[in-house]
């Protein structure tokens, strides 16, 4: 069984007494990916890994980031059964947002405390949630409108069927004068006076329960302080955001425990930890993709995770002297399409892909300090732009523990499941 508390040695501790693993490994690029290549020669690419060590650091300075607030794990960021139970077994981890309500009823087989993170259309999902009393128990469903009550009820009546529980996601961006709308759309509910008006008509509406607020700061949990010429912007974007956001907050809480007592008040994620942690009103944050680190997150100044999973590909041609070309590569993540969303070659270092061909379907050439001394059969390592996604290429990651692998860790897609 994975244990990410098992062995704690070199460590010191952070604000909140959490361990904190010596990171010393992974700063040392000639030391770390080459050891993973050591580990893994045997196996056929792609082959992809989470390091023990690396994980530990990761869920660990989570804790430490968030000041003692409870986190709950954001399980689209992981996609690892094995993963998430092992986080939760880590003091200050508790309870899970999901991202489907097929997972949620899945997963529900084995935790209590679900939170679906977003609203569901899932005709076939909410009628097996409203047959089943210990599903309905222990997943509280994501509302923004009327009209998502309203299709529930169209499903199965409220008298025929148990109280829902429910939770109402607010709006978090920022609405500028200057510069407009900043942040991700998500829900309609952006004002006080919004959610307000909104919880009083959920309140009269028999067959739901009211037991929470999710309010997710994409603008600055979701987008880095440090990575290029616009860092000034950002940085004065995301103060302004935090200032406003953190009243407005206090206003929706206040209007809701108006109503009816709140069991959890969320906010998150893993890039905006510390800001979370020292907001009052909130019980809990929700934060996952810090736990695998994608590279994404290299471009944040207030930590810096370690790069805990990373997948090969093996060079197979070489089209030119300067030029190696590996099997693979082009596991894009989602979001805008632009170069942060290429996976990133990191080992041998040097590598880059062509700018005309970026990463391929089936395959990648690269360049670079290091392309011409690549072979055929040579293994390269790669960083995924996010934490999450790469689970749903394969089957399994082999989890390495100093030089060895230790154990295979089945993903959603090795247990038969795509959610997403």
């Amino acid at each position: 069984m994975l244990d990410l508390t098992a062995d704690q040695s070199h460590t010191d501790h952070g604000r909140s007494g959490a361990p904190r693993p010596d990171r010393h490994a992974w700063d040392d690029p000639a030391r770390w990916w080459p050891r993973l290549t050591a580990a893994t020669g045997h196996l056929p690419a792609p082959v992809a890994v989470i390091d023990l060590d690396a994980l530990r650091f990761n869920a660990m300075d989570m804790v430490v980031r968030s000041g003692g607030l409870p986190l709950r794990v954001a399980t689209k960021s992981v996609r690892v059964r094995s993963v998430i139970d092992a986080v939760l077994r880590v003091p200050g981890y508790q309870g899970l947002l999901c991202f489907t309500l097929d997972e949620a009823l899945w997963l529900s087989e084995w935790h209590d405390d679900i939170v679906l993170g977003y609203p569901t259309a899932d005709r076939a999902g909410l009628a097996r949630l409203m047959a089943d009393e210990q599903a309905a128990s222990r997943i509280t469903l994501m509302i923004d409108s009327l009209e998502q009550l309203d299709f529930i009820d169209e499903i199965v009546p409220p008298q025929q069927r148990p109280r829902l529980r429910v939770a109402i996601d607010a709006d978090a961006s920022w609405r500028s004068a200057a510069l407009g709308h900043i942040g991700v759309y998500r829900s309609p509910l952006h004002s006080v006076a919004d959610v307000a008006a909104f919880a009083r008509k959920l309140t009269e509406r028999e067959g739901f329960q009211l037991v929470g607020v999710q309010m997710y700061e994409a603008q600055i949990a979701g987008q880095g302080d440090q990575t290029g010429a616009s860092d000034a912007l950002i940085r004065f974007v995301q103060s302004r955001s935090k200032e406003e956001l953190r009243e407005r907050r206090a206003g929706i809480v206040q209007a809701l425990t108006a109503l009816v007592p709140l069991e959890f008040i969320n906010g998150g994620g893993t890039g905006s930890l510390e800001y979370t942690g020292a907001d009052e009103v909130l019980t809990e944050a929700s934060a996952g993709s810090g736990l695998l680190a994608g590279h994404l997150f290299d471009g944040y100044r207030s930590f810096q995770p370690a790069p805990a999973t990373a997948f090969a590909f093996d060079v197979v041609r070489r089209p030119a002297s300067d030029i190696a070309t590996v099997l693979g590569g082009g596991w894009i993540a989602s979001g805008p399409a632009e170069t942060s969303r290429q996976p990133r070659p990191v080992w041998p270092a040097g590598l880059r892909t062509m700018p005309r061909e970026a990463a391929g379907e089936v395959q990648t050439p690269l360049q670079g300090a290091s392309a011409a001394d690549l072979r055929v059969g040579d293994r390269t390592w790669w960083r995924h732009a996010k934490s999450g996604e790469p689970a749903e290429r394969i089957t399994h990651y082999h989890l390495i523990d100093g030089s060895e692998i230790v154990d295979e860790l089945l993903t959603y897609r090795g247990e038969g499941k795509a959610f997403l």
